[in-house]
């Protein structure tokens, strides 16, 4: 199993980039959430010039938020700085879009957009609506090298649903997996997995990203210790701003509220409905969104929400955890490094050599 860092990208998130290749980390995956951080392309292209051998990929990039044509270059810009060291992670969109008061999109738009992009990638002439026109598009003169399209860089798709998974197998894509425990995660794998067998492919060729935020307790250190709610807390509170989105703006929320944390999280929710402007309480319910924890939000992020929702525990624990996540077929493990919290890195450095 290969060991990755997810970034809520900064200008400098090359510096911890260099330290995640140091520290032998396979991958540094950059959050494209405009609203609450700096643009995934601008960092991955000083990590691409500050690094020589992990992979760079975007985790994940949402087409609403720009054309498909801009984006193909954009990777393939990238693709030239870092030759086969590029990774291509869309989805549907969560965190950039509800920062922006929306729901996710469409997967029909979505699978559109896919289709747009890889074309361009693959130097083709492609058909697409702009402006409301259909139109034929390709690069004009990729001869001149100042960017690579010849090169491979690897697609994955964060994949909630079963149509998207589905999506996911055909186009033999990587899997992107966002979760909180370990049993809830195998059987979204053994989902996919499916998947991937109807569509004809072998099992072994599945790659699939786990996703989480966690801190490496010191033994006898409780889940809501300082350190704790400033690497965890963050992570605990999304089903804080899921439960709120849900009440306020009427946004789908695919997370289930465990009954031990109901009280904590209907709390926050009866909070969420004081914040300004009324018209649009995702302004105040996504600041800070898998960043920090807000002083309103504190009361709320309980020992026990860190516990139901991150990777949260002794480095014993932790490693058996990601051992069970190994066994069970998942191939790379992925944990966000909060922004404050660099020296966490250190932590999980430590975890990744377990693994060798």
């Amino acid at each position: 199993m290969e060991f990755g860092i997810a970034i809520p990208t900064d200008a400098e998130s090359w510096k911890l980039a260099r330290r995640a290749e140091e520290l032998g980390f396979a991958a540094a995956w950059f959050y494209d959430t405009q609203m609450l951080s700096a643009d995934c392309f601008v960092a991955m292209g000083a990590a691409a010039v500050k690094t020589a051998r992990i992979r760079l990929g975007t985790g994940v990039l949402i087409p609403s938020n720009r054309i498909a044509p801009v984006t193909a270059n954009a990777f393939a810009t990238l693709n030239k700085l870092a030759p086969g060291r590029i990774d291509m992670g869309l989805g549907t969109g969560f965190t950039g879009r509800r920062a922006m008061g929306l729901g996710a999109m469409r997967l029909a738009e979505f699978e559109e957009y896919l289709r747009v992009m890889l074309a361009l990638l693959r130097g083709e002439t492609v058909e697409t609506e702009i402006e409301g026109r259909r139109r034929k598009i390709r690069f004009l003169n990729p001869e001149l090298g100042l960017f690579d399209t010849t090169t491979p860089m690897r697609l994955h798709i964060a994949a909630a649903g079963p149509k998207a998974r589905a999506l996911t197998a055909r186009l033999g894509a990587g899997w992107i997996n966002f979760f909180s425990d370990v049993p809830g995660a195998v059987a979204m794998l053994r989902e996919m997995q499916a998947a991937w067998a109807a569509a004809g492919r072998a099992r072994e060729a599945l790659a699939s990203t786990a996703f989480v935020l966690g801190c490496v307790l010191e033994e006898g250190e409780p889940c809501d210790s300082p350190r704790a709610v400033a690497q965890a807390g963050p992570r605990a509170a999304v089903l804080l701003h899921r439960a709120a989105d849900e009440a306020l703006s009427g946004l789908p929320n695919i997370t289930p509220v465990p009954e031990s944390c109901r009280a904590a999280v209907e709390g926050y929710v009866a909070v969420a409905r004081t914040f300004e402007p009324k018209d649009a309480p995702w302004l105040q319910n996504h600041r800070g969104h898998l960043m920090f924890v807000r002083p309103e939000e504190r009361p709320f992020i309980t020992a026990e929400l860190i516990r139901r929702s991150s990777f949260t525990a002794t480095e014993a624990e932790l490693k058996r955890r990601i051992g069970d996540l190994r066994d069970a077929g998942y191939t790379q493990f992925t944990v966000q490094i909060v922004p404050g919290q660099e020296q966490a890195i250190e932590d999980w450095g430590r975890i990744r050599r377990a693994f060798g």
